[in-house]
């Protein structure tokens, strides 16, 4: 894992984007604007470092995918924290995103009150697939922390224990060229 300060300017380009366009097309569980500020945030820290500039909200609807890495699509997947990220969290995934033709998932951490971006690791759909667990909506989850939340739709679970780790952006981008 490796964990990157959000500037500004990225943050306050975020912040228009969600403003002015809405990144949720599903028939349910959209995200409210806070969660899809973060899931643009988590994007366009990864698209900046691979000199794609930010999301700009003109096309819509991604599909899922977020960037295009050596011909696979790749979706970046942020959960918005308050703490810092360990090896020992886990990241949530919406079932009904499991349609999506991506190739890859991004497991990123954004913290609210440090804005910074934690890269927690990656996986390809299958090993994703292999590793997941399900949660069926209206499932008591129990955190780390002690804390609980009931799952307000079907949720995958996966640990990031269970992600291919990077240290980098160079590293990522290393292990990228191998797929």
């Amino acid at each position: 894992m490796f964990t990157i300060k959000v500037d500004s300017i990225l943050l306050e380009h975020c912040q228009k984007m969600v403003k002015t366009h809405s990144f949720g097309n599903r028939y349910t569980a959209n995200g409210n604007e806070e969660q899809q500020l973060t899931g643009i945030i988590g994007q366009s820290v990864i698209m900046e470092a691979f000199g794609l500039g930010y999301v700009d909200g003109k096309n819509g609807f991604d599909n899922g995918v977020d960037l295009m890495v050596n011909s696979k699509k790749v979706d970046v997947k942020t959960m918005g924290r308050t703490t810092d990220v360990k090896r020992n969290y886990t990241n949530n995934f919406l079932k009904l995103q499991d349609y999506f033709e991506t190739d890859i998932y991004l497991f990123c951490s954004f913290h609210k009150i440090k804005k910074e971006v934690t890269v927690c690791g990656w996986i390809d759909k299958p090993g994703f697939v292999e590793k997941r667990k399900l949660y069926p909506k209206g499932t008591t989850r129990t955190r780390n922390d002690g804390t609980i939340f009931t799952t307000f739709a079907d949720l995958y679970e996966i640990d990031i224990i269970h992600l291919n780790d990077v240290n980098s952006f160079d590293d990522l981008n290393r292990q990228w060229e191998k797929i």
